[in-house]
């Protein structure tokens, strides 16, 4: 299990983003309060893309913004798009991963590229 959905589990209602984006906040270079306050914005696909994709690449604009395309590549691949619709099936087609899910997915993802 990852650290971000063990901090999911912990707070419970932490939307997707924030709970990537909180268990990560060093290596983002932010606040874990900051880190919170972000989530919101990015979670619920108001910004499109899954919220933990978003918050797993904003981490890696800070430590290693190269591997964002790898990423999205990896995690398209699991989870079969990178879009919040698609994955929670809002578009007419099947659901293709809960939410603690792609926490988990993007986690992993994230840690693997960060090393």
């Amino acid at each position: 299990m990852s650290k971000a959905i063990e901090a999911k589990n912990k707070f419970g209602k932490m939307m997707c983003a924030a709970a990537v984006l909180t268990t990560y906040a060093d290596e983002a270079g932010i606040s874990k309060v900051k880190a919170m306050a972000m989530g919101p914005a990015m979670s619920g696909g108001r910004m499109v893309k899954c919220g933990a994709v978003l918050a797993a690449e904003e981490v890696l604009k800070k430590q290693a913004p190269d591997k964002i395309p790898e990423l999205e590549r990896r995690f398209g691949e699991k989870n079969g798009s990178l879009l919040c619709a698609e994955l929670k099936g809002r578009t007419g087609g099947p659901v293709l991963q809960s939410c603690p899910g792609c926490i988990e997915d993007a986690s992993v993802i994230l840690e693997e590229l960060l090393g």
